[in-house]
């Protein structure tokens, strides 16, 4: 089973901004994935293995930014313009299928791996 590792998340106000980390190989495309207390499961962002494919859910898009350092084995999200919706514990991720592509998106679906999550709260 892959490792991965997510860091990064914090309290922070609405309108600020946070970036999280998640250390994962390189040779999966990666999701980021939410859950909120009484919410389902979404879906954030996903890149591909390269980096040159991204998807976002409709709630971040415009928000979010994806990225990763292949170098580092690193994958990150940007988050600006944080809202009370936000507030989530974040896990990064890789699916059970297509693991080296994004697609299908949005992907709400069950993962392979994940991380311990890290919990981002957005609160004044």
């Amino acid at each position: 089973q892959l490792q991965l590792v997510e860091s990064g998340g914090g309290l922070v106000q609405p309108g600020g901004s946070l970036r999280l980390s998640c250390a994962a190989s390189r040779f999966y495309a990666i999701v980021w994935f939410r859950q909120a207390p009484g919410k389902e499961r979404e879906g954030v962002s996903c890149i591909s293995p390269s980096g040159g494919s991204t998807n976002y859910a409709d709630s971040v898009e415009g928000r979010f930014t994806i990225s990763r350092d292949n170098a580092k084995n690193r994958v990150y999200l940007q988050m600006n313009s944080l809202k009370p919706e936000d507030t989530a514990i974040y896990y990064c991720g890789v699916k059970t299928t297509l693991q080296t592509m994004c697609a299908p998106w949005p992907y709400n679906y069950e993962y392979a791996s994940w991380g311990q999550g890290t919990r981002v709260t957005v609160s004044s």
